[in-house]
């Protein structure tokens, strides 16, 4: 686990240093659009245009580190827009920052054992993790995704509880685990993350109970 926010693992698989790719494969007997990478401006229309090309597509399976807060929000409103369309994190697979809305944009929703939902404070001027991250890693490419991360308004507080509440979420994850997470790591405390488990996925509804049937 990582020393400094020892409820995530040390090495999250959170995909690729660049924009998200969408790639339709079947897994487990079901028919699913994989997100894989950095969220930037261009994903919502991507995904809407995704989805719509092929009427097959049961699940959005989902990882990555985050990216433009804003558009995590509209592709989150996007899938949320197709009825019965559900969003999954498989096992060993990590959603971490604006990669959450978009996972919440699920009607139904599943973090498999072993699935990482990482979540962090969100600072309302940008998604820093996504940026020193993706530089670290970077490429070109990821660099001049990154400046237009960086030129994008992250959610208004205000924003992040009307889109939990509208996709069925506990607006305590927001009061009990988000906020109550340090924006930057400082000399004292480097813990700026976490990573909900079984227990609490189901607790703030990131993962609904199942409906019994009848």
């Amino acid at each position: 686990m990582d020393k400094d926010n020892p409820s995530c693992p040390a090495a999250p698989d959170w995909g690729q240093a660049a924009a998200m790719t969408l790639t339709v494969a079947d897994r487990g007997g079901k028919h699913v659009l994989i997100g894989d990478g950095i969220i930037d401006a261009t994903l919502p229309d991507r995904l809407k245009s995704a989805i719509d090309g092929d009427e097959r597509i049961e699940e959005v399976w989902l990882k990555s580190r985050g990216g433009d807060a804003r558009a995590g929000n509209r592709a989150g409103r996007v899938i949320r827009s197709y009825p019965g369309m559900a969003t999954r994190i498989p096992a060993g697979w990590t959603c971490f920052s604006s990669c959450n809305f978009v996972f919440m944009g699920g009607d139904r929703r599943f973090v498999d054992p072993g699935g990482i939902f990482m979540v962090h404070m969100f600072t309302h001027t940008s998604d820093r993790d996504a940026i020193d991250l993706s530089v670290e890693e970077g490429s070109d490419q990821t660099v001049q995704l990154i400046g237009e991360i960086e030129q994008s308004s992250a959610l208004l507080a205000s924003e992040d509880n009307d889109f939990l509440i509208r996709m069925g979420i506990s607006r305590k994850l927001l009061t009990e685990i988000m906020y109550q997470q340090q924006a930057v790591a400082t000399a004292g405390n480097r813990s700026t993350r976490y990573c909900l488990n079984q227990d609490e996925v189901r607790k703030y509804n990131v993962m609904p109970l199942e409906k019994p049937a009848g």
